[in-house]
């Protein structure tokens, strides 16, 4: 849970509907690291371009290898996600 304001998806209006829509269609739920930019709708969208670009953008590394770093790194920072 987080400690600082969320808006969740049943509240969700405007642009961050939009990007929430997408995290259902991307992922099948809203996970809570978008939630906790949900105040800023226009940070929350640059931080999934970049996500997205490079985790499922061009690289001579595949998609598979650029995922399992990322959860690798995770786990070496102790984050939950």
């Amino acid at each position: 849970m987080a400690w600082i304001p969320t808006i969740p998806p049943s509240e969700a209006t405007g642009p961050l509907k939009e990007i929430y829509d997408a995290a259902v269609r991307r992922a099948g739920k809203v996970y809570g690291i978008l939630r906790l930019m949900s105040l800023n709708p226009e940070v929350l969208r640059a931080s999934m371009g970049l996500y997205l670009s490079a985790v499922r953008g061009p690289s001579p590394l595949p998609r598979a290898v650029r995922e399992t770093l990322a959860v690798v790194v995770s786990a070496t920072n102790r984050c939950h996600y």
